[in-house]
């Protein structure tokens, strides 16, 4: 028994070393063979240059600045006399780098495991490193490379748009290690770990195309020697870069638009009726070459603090009460329900409702006589639309006007873009457990109440009103050198009084009674539209003379909406404009769009006939802007004194 045992032990032992054995000599073979290449081989990965972004002329709205970073040999001991020298080189050249931030950002990078230069200094411009560069370039312990960093020209004049690059967070570094140490492994085994860029859109077209513009690394595989020389190239793949994005945006209109928004707010849309975008302001702005060195927390209190929030890119994500803009797609909800557009309704300043017999005004204290649907339009009767949308229920209200582009997202080629609300009987109560009540169909058919919109989506629903289909609105051009395809939707309406609405859209603009006539009659192109007035707090039921806007504190003031297309007989160009608490869109908005037309003209957009031969008016700065810039003038010629 006991001899049994011994033999039982002796075996178990032996075949648990035979085991072994044959882990170490065979199956793990492949895994120390690799460890052993890593020790001779060394996988460098190279950074591609990030694509820039031009406008339609070629103008440069977002390019790389170019530079030098500066990196220090790894393991040199702390505290040291090698180290305190070498830090205190860089600082001489460049007394506003800060040395124990430095020293702070090295340590926290320096390993026993890690054989290559650690960067202590992301950016040196280019004219700030040639004097220091033959000094520091003697010194062993560091290496000057040539960098990159975004720059934006234009400034703020297409913030919105453009967008801006930032350092990567946590996340998203996480994210592309994972996603490049896949592309890194050979035959299932990870043979190198990739250095993230950290660096990517944040906001607008550098969100929306990072992965493009920022490329694909590249790589260099060297043989070095055990004291970490390179020795040979085996192998070498590019990165691929600048991948080039070239949108329809004009830097001149963005400019011009700009212009004429200083000393309010709001946002301005210039769009062909096949969707490209070629002119979009959201105002005011703020400087994107702020948030690409780190913006001080200055400047971020007055950015985020400011009322106007110039954070917000209202083009896509502002969302406001349509007003008066929605009727022309009211009036094709009610023909597409079967209600009657022949009948006239009579505008008597109000309808009365319910028990109570509660009023629901018309903009006109004495009403409109009789209306028909073209004079609705022009004349932007409220009452009119009153009674045919209560013939008509809120859900075929909102089914027409979501089909035509109201309170669904554009699919423009921007992020973060939102949908607004065209209310339903369904969607209230989803939202707030509570029934549809009549009186707020009525509300709704004037684009007050539930009803937002974000500009966008007005200005896209009137390409549709224009032509008869609804387009995809895009920025790009051309991504990466490949053409940006154009897309529509065809929608069945009925043409008779689509044709109706059009005319009542001339009217606006061209009639005697027109609500933007004053403004919009004397331009070089017939240019046909609508007025809108979204207010921003109800009016109280028992006033009697309604408030005129003027009178009203600013920031309780109804946005002013103008939304147009030209010309009329062959509709190229769609012009949306709202100025936030702007009061009347003929008045407010109408003086915007109408020069926005001249400087389109004046640049051919129309036909060579109309270029540099029309007129524009001067612009005159707000009294703020010029005490400002007098205030600027002294200071300068004490200083300079």
């Amino acid at each position: 028994m006991r001899f049994t045992i011994i033999i039982t032990i002796f075996i178990l032992f032996w075949m648990t070393l035979i085991f072994q054995i044959f882990q170490i000599s065979i199956k793990s073979n492949t895994y120390y063979e690799n460890l052993a290449q890593i020790n001779v081989e060394r996988k460098y990965f190279m950074k591609p240059v990030r694509g820039e972004i031009l406008d339609r002329n070629g103008e440069l709205l977002a390019v790389n600045d170019i530079g030098f970073s500066i990196k220090l040999a790894p393991h040199l001991k702390r505290k040291s006399e090698v180290l305190d020298k070498t830090l205190d080189s860089i600082v001489k050249e460049f007394p506003d780098l800060n040395k124990t931030k430095l020293l702070k950002k090295y340590n926290k990078k320096d390993s026993a495991y890690n054989h290559r230069f650690i960067p202590i200094v992301d950016f040196i411009g280019y004219n700030e490193m040639i004097g220091a560069y033959p000094k520091l370039t003697i010194n062993k312990h560091l290496k000057i490379e040539s960098e990159t960093k975004r720059l934006y020209p234009a400034g703020s004049m297409a913030t919105h748009v453009v967008g801006y690059v930032g350092r990567s967070n946590k996340k998203q570094n996480q994210y592309d290690r994972e996603k490049n140490a896949i592309e890194t492994k050979d035959n299932g085994d990870l043979v190198g770990v990739v250095e993230t860029v950290g660096v990517i859109g944040k906001t607008g077209l550098e969100r929306q195309y990072n992965k493009i513009l920022q490329g694909e690394l590249g790589y260099r595989m060297v043989k070095v020697s055990a004291t970490n020389k390179e020795v040979a190239e085996i192998d070498r793949k590019e990165p691929l870069e600048d991948q080039n994005l070239v949108l329809h945006l004009d830097l001149g209109l963005q400019k011009k638009i700009n212009e004429l928004f200083i000393g309010q707010a709001g946002v301005a849309i210039v769009m062909h009726v096949n969707g490209d975008i070629i002119g979009a302001v959201s105002y005011p702005s703020y400087d994107p070459n702020l948030f690409v060195g780190g913006i001080s927390s200055k400047e971020w209190k007055s950015l985020i603090n400011d009322f106007n929030h110039p954070f917000t890119n209202k083009i896509v994500a502002g969302t406001y009460p349509p007003g008066s803009a929605i009727k022309m797609g009211m009036a094709l909800a009610f023909s597409k329900a079967g209600t009657s557009l022949d009948k006239t309704e009579h505008c008597r300043g109000y309808i009365t409702m319910g028990k109570n017999e509660h009023k629901f005004r018309c903009w006109s204290r004495y009403g409109h006589g009789n209306v028909g649907l073209r004079k609705a339009i022009r004349e932007s009767c409220d009452v009119y639309f009153y009674n045919k949308s209560l013939q008509t229920g809120i859900n075929a209200i909102s089914d027409t006007l979501h089909e035509i582009g109201l309170g669904v997202k554009t699919g423009v080629d921007l992020p973060r873009e939102k949908s607004g609300i065209i209310p339903n009987k369904a969607w209230k109560m989803k939202r707030y457990k509570q029934p549809w009540y009549r009186g707020e169909t009525v509300i709704a058919s004037i684009g007050q109440g539930y009803d937002l919109a974000t500009p966008l989506q007005i200005a896209r629903y009137t390409a549709f009103l224009a032509t008869g289909l609804l387009p995809t609105p895009h920025f790009a051009k051309t991504v990466a050198g490949k053409e940006v395809a154009t897309e529509y939707q065809s929608i069945d309406v009925n043409q008779k009084h689509l044709n109706t609405i059009r005319l009542g859209m001339y009217d606006v603009c061209n009639s005697p009674r027109g609500t933007a006539r004053r403004t919009m009659s004397g331009l070089p192109i017939t240019v046909a539209g609508k007025t809108g007035t979204s207010q921003v707090v109800s009016i109280p039921r028992g006033e009697k003379r309604r408030m005129k806007e003027h009178e009203m504190e600013y920031y309780t003031r109804s946005h002013a909406w103008l939304t147009t297309y030209a010309p009329f007989e062959n509709p190229e160009y769609i012009v949306t404009v709202l100025v936030e608490h702007g009061g009347h869109g003929g008045s407010t908005s109408g003086p915007i769009a109408a020069e926005i037309y001249k400087w389109m003209a004046n640049e051919g957009y129309f036909g060579e006939k109309f270029r540099g031969k029309v007129k524009m008016k001067k612009l005159k700065r707000p009294k703020e802007e010029i005490k400002a810039k007098k205030k600027d003038k002294i200071k300068k010629e004490k200083s300079n004194g």
